[in-house]
């Protein structure tokens, strides 16, 4: 099977086959199931191994950056911890303690506001835009099913 053979094959492919394949190009195993990322890195690969990879000019130019290069997996220990301050709070929305009602298809419906976050249904959520979720079963954007103004209210 030639090359130009094998990537064809790619997008007719089931996504377990597409990640074996991954696993025999790249000598490892994904745990991606996202079929147009494994079709275009399997390609890329096939490539590679067919047509040459990186020149050693630009491998060592890339080895020469990432040696350069400032990388963290944690954050410094003395690094400071945004935390949410009571200006940070979206100003259009009510005071905590404040009820947010709707009518929607018939029923009417009443969210009370929290001081991070909104209870409804004895449930809290973290948005409002979860709440219009639950409330409508799709995504919809909280404000605008609330019909709260986008001005912030003072």
């Amino acid at each position: 099977m030639t090359m130009h053979d094998k990537l064809a094959a790619l997008p007719h492919m089931k996504v377990n086959d597409l990640r074996q394949t991954y696993a025999e190009v790249f000598r490892e195993p994904t745990n991606a199931n996202n079929k147009d990322w494994l079709i275009k890195r399997i390609a890329w690969r096939l490539q590679a191994q067919a047509l040459g990879g990186l020149s050693e000019r630009a491998q060592a130019r890339a080895k020469e950056l990432a040696n350069e290069a400032d990388l963290r997996v944690n954050p410094p220990k003395d690094a400071i911890t945004p935390t949410v301050s009571p200006d940070s709070r979206d100003q259009r929305l009510p005071v905590p303690g404040s009820v947010i009602s709707r009518t929607y298809k018939g029923r009417h419906y009443e969210v009370e506001v929290l001081a991070s976050g909104f209870r409804w249904n004895d449930t809290i959520y973290p948005t409002l835009t979860a709440v219009a979720k639950g409330i409508t079963n799709q995504h919809v954007n909280g404000f605008a099913f609330f019909q709260i103004n986008k001005e912030a209210t003072v």
